[in-house]
């Protein structure tokens, strides 16, 4: 049996949850309404096989090597999936746990990833996540139903925090079980993986991956992180490097500092996820389901535009 501590830590999960669906129910009935299930189904997902092109068809399935062979066209005709399949990975790493407000970037990050979950758990879509750290992983497959995705949010919303003390000196994307995510759930599945997004090289694997699955990254950003204030002398702590930093009024040259790591940043978040509209970025005091409805209502008018 569960201990005490456990299961209030659990009510009280619950209880969050709970107030986020409510608010992901009432965005969905009144704001959404269907653009959340069409930016993510997109276009049909399974290639069934290859027909006449008829007026009317989407140009954009046309198959120019048949085409071209049997001399009119053809186009690709697709399955439609019937239900969206959600795989969080959340990469919880120890500079996820700085923050210069009210709320750590962790702290913001996971009430996103309830958000999403939520979203999936109320348009009946299937949903699970990865929760990877230098301590280990939790995986938890895609589950369909209200109450099982409520727990699974729950299981993860409850993940331990990462010590930040004692920690051994692993490269860079390490503890992340890249190959198992290619099992983790049915292929065409969105991921969506939630992290701190360092300057660093695109993960082994990630092609494969980006072809398995439609690949989206979400970032959760301090202020600081942005730009540093002026004229203040700034005491905080470095959970990477596991101490007390002194900016004495950030200089010019730890102002310069801070813009070129922001600017390599921001490239290799780029650089694994291209597309705009796979990536979304929000600030520890910017509201996480406003942002998200911006997101669905750009990703739904861009693919109409196509």
């Amino acid at each position: 049996m569960p201990s005490p501590a456990t299961a209030s830590l659990v009510t009280s999960q619950l209880a969050l949850l709970r107030q986020l669906e409510w608010r992901v129910r009432h965005a969905v009935e009144n704001v959404l309404s269907g653009e959340y299930r069409s930016a993510f189904r997109g276009r049909g997902m399974e290639f069934d096989q290859v027909v006449k092109y008829t007026f009317g068809d989407d140009i954009r399935d046309i198959d120019w090597n048949v085409t071209a062979r049997l001399g009119e066209p053809y186009r690709k005709k697709f399955i439609e999936e019937r239900e969206v399949s959600l795989l969080l990975l959340f990469e919880d790493s120890v500079s996820l746990q700085f923050g210069s407000g009210a709320q750590s970037k962790r702290e913001a990050l996971l009430e996103l990833a309830g958000l999403v979950m939520m979203l999936g758990a109320v348009n009946r879509d299937r949903v699970g996540f990865l929760h990877a750290s230098e301590e280990g992983y939790t995986l938890k497959e895609p589950v369909r139903g209200r109450g099982q995705i409520l727990h699974a949010a729950a299981q993860l919303l409850g993940q331990p925090v990462p010590s930040i003390e004692n920690r051994e000196s692993k490269i860079q994307n390490s503890f992340v079980p890249w190959r198992l995510l290619a099992k983790a759930a049915p292929r065409h599945s969105i991921l969506i993986w939630l992290g701190d997004f360092p300057p660093r090289v695109e993960p082994e694997g990630w092609s494969v991956l980006s072809r398995r699955y439609q690949t989206m990254g979400f970032r959760v950003d301090d202020p600081w992180e942005r730009a540093l204030p002026f004229d203040r002398i700034l005491t905080t702590y470095d959970p990477v490097a596991g101490r007390l930093v002194n900016l004495n009024g950030a200089s010019s040259a730890q102002r310069e500092a801070h813009a070129a790591w922001v600017q390599s940043r921001e490239a290799a978040y780029r650089a694994i996820f291209p597309n705009v509209l796979s990536r979304l970025t929000v600030r520890t005091d910017e509201n996480r389901l406003d942002a998200l409805v911006r997101f669905f209502h750009a990703r739904m008018h861009a693919g109409r535009r196509r």
